[in-house]
C-alpha cells in the first residue's frame, strides 16, 4: 500500500544542560486509512511520538511527512484527542467544536455553514441532542465523544489518539471502541493510537507498533492483525488469530521488556 504517513529515522532528546533521550531511531509508515497503535510500558515514548506527529515537538533529528510534506508544526491535517477531553467547561459542547471549526473554516465557510459542519460532527458521535449542553452536564464517556468530534469536525486526514479511554471505566471504554470502530469505517480516516490496553489494540487496529523501554525507546515489534473486519467482540475473543496476537503482545510486554520494580 502506498504510504501516508512517514517516520524517517526520528530521535528525540529534551533537556539543555541533563538531556534525555526519548526516542532513538524510529522508522515507521503508514498507509492512508490504516489504524495503527502504539503500544509499550509507560516512559517508553508512545505519547512524545505521537507528539512529533502532532507538530506539538520537533525532532531531534529525523523527519516526519504526511502525503510528502514534511510536518514541521501543528495543523488542521492533523486532529488530536486526548486522554483528558481539554472541554472549555464555559462553552457548550456545539460552541467547544465551533471553536476548531472557525479557525480552520473561517476563510472558506459562513457562520451557517460552520454549525452545519459541528452539527454534523455530533450526529456522528450520536450526541446531536447534547449540543447545548455544558461539559459539567455530560458524563465522561460523552465527554471523550464530543472531543473525537472536535478533531473530526476539522477533517484531518490523519487522526491522533493519546489513550483517549484510559480513564473510562470498562463497559464505556468497550462502547466507545464500538463507536470509533464505525466512525472511522464512515471517515476513512488513517489513525494513530497510544493505548496501554493490548485487547483495545487487538480489536481496533491493522498493526500494533511495540516499543522497547525508555530511555531511547525504539520500535521493537511491529504485529499485524490478521483478523477480518468487520470485528465482533465476543466472537473475535474465541479465535486462533485473536489469540496468537494476544500472546505475541503479551510475551513482548511481559517477557521481552519486563519492568524490574525494587
Amino acid at each position: 500500500m502506498e504510504t501516508f504517513l512517514s517516520l524517517n529515522k526520528v530521535s528525540m532528546t529534551f533537556g539543555e544542560r541533563t538531556k534525555f533521550h526519548a526516542l532513538d531511531t524510529i522508522s515507521l509508515s503508514v498507509a492512508r486509512g490504516e489504524f495503527v497503535s502504539l503500544i509499550g510500558h509507560s516512559g517508553c515514548g508512545k505519547s512524545t511520538l505521537l507528539n512529533l506527529i502532532a507538530g506539538l515537538y520537533r525532532p531531534s533529528a529525523g523527519s516526519i511527512s504526511c502525503e510528502g510534506q514534511q510536518i514541521l508544526g501543528p495543523g488542521p491535517d492533523r486532529g488530536v484527542v486526548f486522554q483528558n477531553h481539554s472541554l472549555l467547561p464555559w462553552m457548550t459542547c456545539h460552541d467547544n467544536i465551533l471553536l476548531g471549526v472557525a479557525q480552520v473554516f473561517a476563510a472558506r465557510l459562513d457562520k451557517s455553514a460552520m454549525r452545519r459542519k459541528v452539527d454534523q460532527a455530533l450526529d456522528l458521535v450520536h450526541l446531536g441532542h447534547a449540543a447545548n449542553k455544558y461539559p459539567h452536564e455530560i458524563s465522561g464517556g460523552m465527554k471523550q465523544r464530543v472531543g473525537i468530534a472536535r478533531a473530526l469536525a476539522i477533517e484531518p486526514r490523519v487522526l491522533l489518539l493519546d489513550e483517549p479511554f484510559g480513564a473510562l471505566d470498562a463497559l464505556t471504554r468497550a462502547s466507545l471502541q464500538d463507536e470509533l470502530i464505525k466512525i472511522v469505517e464512515q471517515t476513512r480516516s488513517t489513525v494513530v493510537m497510544v493505548t496501554h490496553d493490548v485487547d483495545e489494540a487487538i480489536f481496533l487496529s491493522d498493526r500494533v507498533v511495540m516499543m522497547t523501554n525508555g530511555p531511547a525507546a525504539k520500535i521493537g515489534e511491529v504485529l499485524h492483525v490478521d483478523i477480518p473486519r468487520p470485528r465482533h467482540r465476543l466472537e473475535m475473543t474465541t479465535t486462533p488469530a485473536y489469540v496468537e496476537c494476544r500472546r505475541r503482545l503479551l510475551e513482548f510486554l511481559y517477557l521481552k521488556q519486563a519492568v524490574v520494580r525494587h
